[in-house]
């Protein structure tokens, strides 16, 4: 009996001990996602998207559940555009214990099962993608790979795409154009942020960042639709 309350004893301290702090999750996420501050973190919880702890100070405190959490709202804005309300939603679904799926195509594993992306040397890129060498810097200056002495599983999407294109004939200096429309469109969300940019709080701030990202994940939408209809054409 005393061994058991010993151990119950303990297991609080052991909890307390793997509670972070804001500047502790920033130190951690901040590899895979550079534009986190402590108001976007503020901003997320606002938005009942993660949920730390507090301190009898009234500091919060994050569990690693809070970290993962974290780590899959973020993914699920970067790479995949999501408002934050369909984010939430999907959150709220998988607390429930259900097993909804978000708008990509199918089901997505719950945020304790998002691994942290692999980084990538030059050679373990080439290698990974199938690519050559060549390839990988014609793509650097075509600016469709930004130039690293590391890359990510985006690069790595990206190079493995530029080697299917590559045997159709199309190569990294035929898409330059892309570069160009990506900017293009940069523009349009800049000029869109303006007068929430102007706001120079972190809550705008956190906002602007927000829309953005809607805006971005819109205008993919516009994108695709058109490209369909293109092919719509060549098919007819």
């Amino acid at each position: 009996m005393a061994e058991r309350s010993a151990a119950a004893a303990r297991r609080p301290a052991t909890a307390a001990a793997s509670l972070l702090s804001i500047g502790q999750v920033l130190a951690k996420l901040s590899p895979e996602f550079p534009d986190l501050t402590p108001s976007k973190l503020r901003f997320l919880e606002e938005r009942q998207l993660i949920s730390p702890s507090r301190t009898e100070s009234g500091y919060r405190k994050f569990s690693p559940t809070d970290v993962d959490r974290l780590r899959f709202v973020l993914t699920m804005q970067r790479d995949h555009y999501l408002p934050l309300k369909v984010i939430r939603g999907y959150l709220d679904e998988l607390d429930a214990g259900r097993t909804p799926s978000l708008p990509l195509g199918g089901a997505v594993p719950a945020p304790s099962m998002l691994a942290t992306e692999r980084r990538y040397s030059r050679d373990e890129l080439v290698r990974e993608a199938g690519a050559t060498a060549a390839l990988l810097g014609d793509a650097v200056t075509a600016s469709l790979i930004a130039p690293g002495e590391t890359y990510g599983d985006e690069a790595l999407q990206v190079l493995r795409s530029l080697v299917e294109l590559q045997r159709s004939g199309i190569e990294p200096r035929h898409l330059r154009g892309f570069r160009a429309a990506a900017e293009r469109e940069l523009g349009l969300i800049e000029s869109a942020l303006i007068p929430v940019s102007r706001r120079n709080d972190p809550s705008s701030r956190a906002r602007a960042a927000e829309l953005a990202v809607e805006i971005a994940g819109q205008l993919e939408i516009v994108r695709s639709s058109l490209i369909r209809s293109a092919l719509g054409r060549l098919q007819s």
